[in-house]
C-alpha cells in the first residue's frame, strides 16, 4: 500500500474534519454520565460521515466521467468554498457574533442528532473531498475511504478527550473558523495548480 496515499489520507481528514473535535467535545460533555451515550456519539458520528462519504464518492464517480482536461478545474469548488467561509469568518468577526451554541437534549445526544450534525456540518468536506477522489482513481478513493473510516474513531477518542479539558476546546472554537477557509482555499489552488488548470 502506498504510504504517500496514506498520510494524503491523514492530513486531509485531519484539516477538514478539525471543527468535528469541537462539536464531538459538546456531545461528549452533554452526555457525560449518561450511561450508553459514548455508544451513541460514536455510532452518530460513523453513520453521519459514511453518508458524507457515499456522496463524495457517488459524485467523484461522476466526475471521472469528465473529459480529463476538465477534472483540474474541480479545485474551484474547495477554492469557492474557502472563499465562502473566510468571507462568513470575516463577517461573524465583524459583527460581533460567534456563538457557542450546545446541542439541546436531555437524556445526551442520540445516534441520529449526531448523525445529523456530522452530515449537515460535512457540505465542505463533500465539495473538497470530490475533486480530490475523482483525480485518485477506484484503489486511491479505497485507501481514502478506509482510512477516514479509522480516523473517525481516533477523532471520537480525541473528542471525548478534550471534552474534560474546556482550555483547549476554547482554543480549538477560537481559531478553527480561521484555519479551515485557508486549508480549504489551499486545497483548491494545488488542485488548479498541479492538474495545469488555466495554463498554471
Amino acid at each position: 500500500m502506498d504510504l504517500g496515499i496514506i498520510g494524503q489520507a491523514v492530513g486531509l481528514f485531519a484539516v477538514t474534519n478539525i471543527d468535528d473535535i469541537l462539536i464531538l467535545s459538546l456531545f461528549f460533555a452533554q452526555g457525560a454520565g449518561r450511561p450508553g451515550s459514548t455508544r451513541r456519539i460514536v455510532l452518530g458520528q460513523y453513520l453521519g460521515f459514511a453518508a458524507i462519504l457515499a456522496v463524495a464518492v457517488a459524485a467523484a464517480f461522476g466526475a471521472t466521467f469528465l473529459p480529463e482536461s476538465a477534472v483540474p478545474y474541480l479545485g474551484l469548488l474547495p477554492l469557492a468554498l474557502g472563499l465562502k467561509a473566510a468571507w462568513q469568518a470575516w463577517k461573524d468577526h465583524h459583527d460581533g457574533g460567534g456563538e457557542d451554541e450546545e446541542p439541546a437534549g436531555e437524556g445526551g445526544p442520540g445516534p441520529w442528532e449526531v448523525a445529523a450534525v456530522t452530515f449537515a456540518n460535512g457540505g465542505d468536506n463533500i465539495g473538497v473531498y470530490v475533486p480530490v477522489f475523482a483525480t485518485a482513481g477506484v484503489g486511491g478513493m479505497g485507501v481514502y475511504a478506509v482510512v477516514f473510516l479509522v480516523l473517525v474513531a481516533v477523532w471520537c477518542f480525541a473528542g471525548k478527550f478534550f471534552a474534560t479539558r474546556p482550555v483547549i476546546a476554547k482554543a480549538l472554537a477560537r481559531w478553527g473558523h480561521v484555519l479551515l477557509p485557508a486549508v480549504l482555499i489551499a486545497i483548491g489552488l494545488l488542485i488548479l495548480i498541479e492538474g495545469g488548470a488555466f495554463g498554471l
